[in-house]
């Protein structure tokens, strides 16, 4: 395990440099304007939506999406949250107009994967390409080692994997390139060793992910397309991501290294094409 992970030293550091860069791109700052337009739910009605739509990412309202270009798809079952009624009264001596909350009252949203239309912008580039070496199936023979079973599955929205601890299972898109699902069977393979419990999943997808990054850079796989975007996502911008990610780094690299220590020789071959 050892001789994997000083293999690789330097891996970390350039993930950390391919997020320093997106995170100071147009392109990025696209990406925050666009979240910028969502609203921020209160704890409250982010557990009414959970239970509601479990698996839920982005919510809005039916016009809301339709400024953005998308629709509600017919016979999709609202998500209801809780929204403020706020009205300005004027009082005191100033005569001035103050806000005041007069209740609640219930407000219907939906999830993006209820809706179609405009592609959204994203900072996460599906990856393409074959999968040559065989890599996805050493990768299934190493989530057997640890006592989990991979599965194909069709999603209904834009997961492309999980992992479930309770039934001992990974799930991954049938539908995505044999590229992407090798980076995603890596990912949830950090899930499986890593988080049955954990307590916060900003770091637990940041660690997986940091993970899955070393792991497709040791078998050839550039996964910087989707792994930059997915982890400045969760980490943040700049030097905040950088040092998110370097905090995570002996950890991900330990946990790289395991993984390409249990399928053997093809990490070896893999990493020299």
């Amino acid at each position: 395990m050892d001789k994997a992970k000083d293999k690789h030293p330097d891996l970390v550091d350039k993930l950390a440099e391919g997020v320093r860069r997106l995170t100071s791109s147009d392109q990025w700052r696209r990406h925050l304007a666009f979240q910028g337009r969502f609203h921020r739910y209160s704890f409250s009605n982010v557990l009414l939506i959970s239970a509601q739509c479990q698996g839920a990412t982005r919510v809005a309202g039916f016009n809301a999406w339709r400024r953005l270009g998308r629709s509600v798809r017919k016979g999709e079952k609202a998500i209801w949250v809780l929204a403020p009624m706020v009205y300005k009264e004027t009082g005191g001596d100033d005569g001035e107009r103050a806000e005041v909350l007069r209740g609640f009252k219930w407000v219907p949203v939906f999830d993006v994967a209820q809706t179609e239309g405009q592609p959204l912008p994203s900072v996460c580039e599906h990856l393409e390409g074959d999968d040559p070496g065989g890599l996805y199936d050493a990768l299934v023979g190493c989530a057997r080692s640890i006592g989990f079973q991979v599965q194909d599955h069709h999603f209904d929205d834009a997961t492309n994997g999980d992992c479930c601890h309770g039934e001992r299972r990974i799930r991954v898109e049938a539908t995505n390139a044999p590229a992407q699902r090798v980076k995603t069977l890596a990912h949830e393979l950090a899930h499986a060793l890593l988080h049955e419990h954990f307590d916060s999943r900003a770091l637990a997808e940041l660690e997986a992910e940091s993970t899955a990054y070393v792991v497709c850079q040791a078998l050839g796989i550039d996964s910087g397309d989707y792994s930059f975007g997915y982890v400045a996502t969760w980490a943040g911008g700049g030097e905040q991501a950088v040092m998110a990610i370097r905090s995570c780094g002996e950890r991900a690299q330990r946990t790289a290294a395991a993984i390409l220590g249990s399928i053997g020789p093809a990490s070896g071959e893999a990493g020299e094409r």
